[in-house]
């Protein structure tokens, strides 16, 4: 991958971790101290204030005294909770269970399948995500109108991609946190598709509403009850989604390459792979971004089930040297890439599920 030419935000994550004391009675001396962890961003927005040294720092719900190590409500200053800055390697960093076991696809739908079998592929679609389709549409792009071949194309989208972001924020009260990620984009407006796509898998990477949002919206497609939700989202997602997928590091698709992925699965989701186990014709395809690890032992920590794909050909794109979380291995399957079940069994060994499917790209070019 080429990442020789990245360069992180001024102000990243590195070493640095702001955590809050979330136990019932903060101030009480009988009871032990559970400390939580900021997301990624909040950390970014407390960090910088502290390293320029402002009194406080403002996020979405409330603000942060340096002088007095407090966390402040914004609406009720008799609301506090103490704070700490806590100075670590990165690769003590904590694991993200839901960044890895939360299943990519809606659950009415396809009884929290992690993949749609139905709605991702064929028809008017061909094997590109829906999503990505509309996006265009909406755009007005011609079939060969990308940033990665259009370069003019980039600073009106990156700021519509920035725009979008506030607005997704200011709709789940993260407007703070909206802000940041949108400048942190905006960083990269007038450089070449290499450091804006590079800039946009650092956001994705990132703890944030953004990426959560994005697949939830993904998801969404081929649902009509829910139709006028993933449509009214193309505007304020799709400038974003769209840089993200126009993947000029990654032109070639990945071959001879195993990831792993858990997940949390009841009996009647399970028998859904079972069923199509028994059908290798039968494909689906992933309906967003996907992240999975390439650590096997990482990925048994999550769930109860364990997703061994086997990558025949396929478009993925490796985050380790974009991510602030190196070690977890993070590769990001591409929304469209089509898959088969051919075994699912039973360890004993370590109490889980294994399914295993085989990746598969039906295009070999966007």
């Amino acid at each position: 991958m080429a990442t020789s030419t990245y360069t992180t935000p001024k102000n990243s994550l590195k070493c640095v971790e702001w955590m809050w004391q979330a136990n019932p009675n903060p101030f009480s001396s009988s009871e032990p101290d559970i400390w939580n962890h900021y997301s990624d961003v909040e950390n970014l927005i407390i960090e910088r204030a502290y390293s320029n040294g402002e009194a406080r720092a403002v996020l979405d719900d409330y603000y942060i005294d340096f002088q007095a190590n407090r966390q402040i409500s914004n609406t009720d200053d008799y609301k506090q909770r103490p704070v700490k800055r806590v100075v670590r390697n990165r690769e003590d960093k904590h694991l993200r269970e839901e960044r890895f076991v939360d299943l990519p696809v809606s659950t009415e739908r396809f009884v929290d399948l992690p993949v749609s079998t139905e709605h991702s592929f064929g028809g008017e679609y061909g094997w590109v995500s829906p999503f990505i389709i509309e996006v265009r549409r909406d755009l007005k792009l011609e079939p060969d109108e990308l940033p990665s071949k259009k370069p003019e194309m980039i600073p009106q989208l990156v700021e519509q991609a920035a725009q979008g972001i506030i607005k997704e924020g200011k709709y789940i009260r993260k407007e703070e946190e909206a802000k940041e990620l949108a400048n942190m984009l905006r960083e990269q407006k007038n450089n070449g598709i290499e450091q804006v796509w590079q800039r946009c898998a650092y956001i994705y990477s990132l703890e944030s509403f953004l990426y959560k949002t994005l697949n939830a919206t993904m998801r969404l497609v081929g649902d009509k009850e829910h139709e006028s939700v993933w449509r009214s989202k193309i505007r304020t997602l799709g400038p974003f989604c769209l840089l993200l997928w126009d993947d000029p590091c990654n032109k070639k698709a990945k071959t001879k390459k195993t990831l792993y992925r858990g997940a949390n699965l009841n009996r009647e989701q399970i028998a859904k792979y079972e069923k199509m186990a028994k059908n290798n014709d039968e494909y689906g395809s992933f309906q967003a971004f996907t992240s999975c690890s390439r650590n096997r032992q990482k990925a048994e920590v999550f769930g109860n089930t364990l997703f061994i794909m086997e990558v025949v050909i396929a478009f993925t794109a490796d985050l380790v040297g974009l991510s602030e979380y190196p070690n977890e291995e993070e590769e990001l399957i591409t929304p469209g890439v089509s898959f088969c079940v051919t075994k699912v069994e039973s360890d004993r060994k370590i109490n889980r599920h294994l399914i295993y499917l085989k990746l598969r790209q039906r295009f070999s070019s966007k």
